[in-house]
């Protein structure tokens, strides 16, 4: 079969979530023997026609102009092209900015949608935006051919809210070995770290992930421990809400009070996983949302996990993490000194081992997108 990827801003991964989960996808769909395009964004830094034999297509994307704009632009430019091409299927990744132009999906062509988080309750959206979100999630559930959840609770609020089912499918990671000595080393001293000498939060810089309430709750308790660790912050400073943290947070460059550093987006996947494995503590503060790619990947790497409290988290990681609701309850757990149990960490890793291996979710892909299409060719 001949399957489309839209709804992110392209391959190799240089973002976030969707465009790993895309990269991931796609190039296992081709080992199986199928055709895949992907559509990147013309913003992208990746511009040849294809990438590990999955076919790319470039579309004008003038979010650099225009902003949040410019997304309704790139997402218009891509199913109209699409319009032109023969796919058996097509898999929509999200509807935020997408779910105008569903009514310009090629006709003839099932539409599968993976539907992500519950978009309208992000914080950093006004109630017009939450209204406007509202409606792309009906207009995305109702339009598309089928709906794929990526946690059992979207799946449940997809039945009671638009009365469509879906097909629950999370994302997947990788358990992977510790890396060598020295390429830990040099990682580590490139970025002035020592092993379990740090605290680590790897994410997109928005509201509804609880950056800030991590940085207040870090803040304080420094203030009230010299011993406190420093936060390392990893993620582009890309909005006015980062930004302001920045400016609020700065780094401090003093050797004996080094307790926080900004060091942007790092997209060295060795260079994470370091990062990771040698965390005193990983900080999760996702809050909206389904199974979270990243948080996946916290398990898979043997991380120590401090989770914001909330019912997405904790279907994931259960009782092998510690949860915070607030900055004070951040600050309480680092002055604590809490310590989360090796078991735990075995218990994490053996999730994703169980749960969330790439091959078992392609494969969960593969079945659904061959059945659409399938079921295409029969009519």
């Amino acid at each position: 079969m001949h399957v489309a990827i839209l709804g992110c801003r392209g391959i190799p991964n240089h973002y976030g979530g969707f465009e790993q989960f895309a990269e991931q996808l796609a190039t296992r769909l081709v080992l199986e023997g199928h055709r895949v395009t992907v559509y990147n964004s013309s913003l992208h830094p990746y511009h040849e026609p294809s990438y590990l034999g999955v076919e790319i297509i470039h579309c004008y994307d003038p979010e650099d102009r225009f902003g949040t704009a410019g997304q309704f632009v790139y997402d218009l430019g891509c199913i109209l092209d699409a319009r032109r091409r023969k796919f058996d299927v097509i898999l929509q990744l999200g509807y935020t900015s997408s779910a105008v132009w569903y009514g310009l999906h090629p006709r003839a062509v099932p539409v599968l949608t993976n539907m992500d988080g519950l978009e309208w309750k992000r914080s950093k959206y006004g109630p017009w935006v939450r209204r406007f979100l509202r409606w792309s999630e009906a207009r995305a559930a109702r339009c598309s051919q089928a709906l794929i959840a990526d946690s059992l609770a979207i799946q449940t609020y997809l039945l009671e809210t638009h009365g469509k089912p879906s097909t629950y499918i999370p994302y997947s990671a990788v358990v992977r070995d510790n890396l060598h000595p020295e390429a830990i080393q040099t990682v580590l001293n490139a970025y002035g770290l020592t092993s379990g000498a740090y605290h680590l939060i790897i994410a997109r810089m928005e509201p509804d992930n609880h950056i800030h309430a991590i940085l207040e709750g870090h803040q304080a308790a420094c203030a009230a421990s010299t011993s406190t660790l420093p936060l390392i912050l990893v993620g582009k400073p890309a909005n006015r809400y980062a930004q302001a943290l920045q400016a609020k947070y700065p780094n401090v460059n003093n050797p004996q009070q080094a307790h926080r550093r900004w060091i942007g987006g790092v997209y060295d996947q060795n260079a994470v996983e370091i990062l990771r494995q040698n965390a005193a503590w990983y900080f999760h503060g996702h809050s909206v949302g389904g199974t979270n790619p990243s948080l996946l990947e916290a398990m898979a790497s043997g991380c120590r996990i401090m989770a914001h409290d909330n019912p997405f988290n904790r279907a994931v990681i259960g009782e092998d993490a510690f949860y915070f609701r607030n900055s004070d309850e951040v600050r309480e757990h680092l002055l604590a000194n809490a310590c989360l149990s090796e078991s735990s960490i075995a218990n994490n890793r053996r999730k994703i081992t169980e749960h969330y291996t790439p091959h078992g979710i392609a494969h969960a892909y593969q079945t659904l997108l061959e059945s659409w299409a399938q079921h295409q060719t029969k009519r």
